[in-house]
């Protein structure tokens, strides 16, 4: 672990600053950055550019074991509930040694697309009869350990999963891996906050509204009155969502949290794609955060959020990688802006001149990197003194960004970069990623080829 890191460039709250001096902690924190300040003897000099690292703030580590695999149409139309049978047949066969050799090559390939920590929404809890393994928290360990492996952060959401809709009060037998009780969810959080492992931090989940029954969620808030971490639930991401809540509440998913009177900053909304104005005004006076998922929500047909009124109401904005279609932080800022030019037939919908952010990179870094923390539960990000010390290195010499001029470098890495031009990737103080090498990527990929060979074998 360096103790001193100087950089010729870093990205630092407000924009690109110039010899930049970063000192690390022993416990792997930023104790000190000061630009303007030449590199002092025993420095280790970046080898270009220095950006924050991405928080993922949502993930499901065994869909990358069908990620790309779910792109032909049998039927008159395809939509994300026909791809849940896709997601269904993975999740009943893969076993623990599967899922880990799946999960440890997800977190090496968001390492190389710029991010340092993922917040794992685990719903996959049981063996595939759907009996609890003998430690319920079996395979939260196994994801726990492939994180460790690859040498990412990981914030563990166990999830309340107990039934199948609105109106079916019981699980699906294809589901059936997945049940965990109010009471299972907060005491699978406390062990893993008790183990004590770096960079393992947990948090609560609740899969939907349609998943969980008021009663269950309202008690696991009273079972987490006292809990810091944050809490994450997916909301609003289907219009057929949105009309069984009307029918079964009388009003919207998200109107229904607040009417609840559950959001407060701790609350993560994933997704939120059909959120209305009054909805999202709610999730600002709650100061809740969303939780934006681009390429899933493409990949699956979902709609497109209104991204301008999530930013105008100053909303915290966090992305995720969800599918796993993309391991690309860029690619998902890209797709985030696109989405909205598309729809609006308008350029740089994010940039905010008035307000001196003309730069739409710009403001979706910066967006993400302060929602991300949030969603993570950590309680600073990027580079920053007191935040823990990850960061990246892009290759400013990669195509895409040969002969950019230095103050356009974020732009051009947003939108017309190459993919992964990270160089080098700082977790906790220490290189993880060196000259686009990661030291277990060749053992990590062959045990993953294992498993992809089994679960896919008729």
């Amino acid at each position: 672990m360096p103790e001193q890191l100087w950089a010729a460039r870093a990205w630092l709250p407000g924009g690109w600053r110039e010899r930049v001096l970063l000192e690390i902690e022993r416990d792997g924190r930023w104790a000190a950055i000061t630009p303007d300040a030449e590199p002092p003897p025993g420095a280790e000099i970046a080898a270009g550019p220095l950006l924050p690292a991405l928080v993922d703030a949502h993930s499901h580590a065994f869909q990358r074991a069908f990620a790309g695999l779910a792109e032909t149409r049998e039927g008159e139309t395809d939509d994300f509930w026909s791809w849940r049978e896709h997601m269904y047949r993975v999740a009943l066969r893969i076993t623990p040694e599967q899922l880990q050799a799946v999960a440890a090559q997800l977190y090496v390939e968001l390492l190389r697309g710029g991010y340092t920590q993922v917040c794992e929404f685990h719903y996959l809890q049981h063996d595939p009869d759907g009996r609890p393994h003998e430690d319920p928290l079996r395979l939260s360990w196994t994801l726990a350990d492939a994180a460790a492996e690859a040498g990412i952060g990981l914030t563990l959401l166990p999830v309340l999963y107990e039934r199948a809709g609105f109106s079916q009060p019981a699980l699906r037998g294809e589901q059936r891996r997945f049940a965990l009780d109010a009471r299972g969810v907060w005491e699978a959080a406390r062990r893993i906050e008790a183990a004590g492992r770096p960079l393992l931090n947990a948090g609560l989940a609740i899969h939907s509204l349609r998943a969980a029954a008021p009663g269950s969620i309202a008690g696991l808030r009273e079972l987490s009155e006292d809990f810091e971490g944050p809490i994450h639930i997916h909301v609003a991401e289907q219009a057929g969502e949105v009309e069984e809540c009307v029918a079964a509440t009388g009003v919207r998913p998200i109107a229904w949290l607040y009417r609840e009177g559950l959001l407060d900053p701790r609350w993560q909304l994933v997704h939120a794609t059909h959120a209305t104005r009054k909805e999202i005004a709610a999730v600002d006076a709650s100061e809740a955060n969303v939780v934006l998922c681009p390429s899933t929500e493409a990949n699956l047909g979902d709609g497109v959020t209104d991204l301008d009124g999530w930013l105008s109401a100053g909303v915290c904005v966090a992305l995720g990688s969800d599918s796993q279609v993309s391991r690309d932080a860029l690619e998902e800022l890209r797709w985030l802006e696109y989405g909205q030019r598309l729809q609006l037939r308008r350029r740089n919908v994010a940039a905010a001149p008035a307000t001196g952010r003309p730069s739409t990179a710009a403001r979706l870094l910066d967006v993400a990197v302060h929602a991300g923390a949030r969603a993570a539960g950590e309680p600073g990000w990027g580079l920053v003194e007191g935040a823990r010390a990850d960061a990246l290195v892009a290759d400013a010499q990669a195509d895409g960004l040969l002969g950019v001029p230095p103050p356009r470098l974020l732009d051009a890495l947003v939108f017309a970069g190459p993919p992964r031009p990270w160089r080098d990737v700082m977790v906790a103080g220490r290189w993880v990623i060196r000259d686009s090498r990661h030291e277990h990527a060749a053992a990590i990929a062959a045990r993953f080829n294992e498993a992809m060979a089994a679960l896919w074998r008729d």
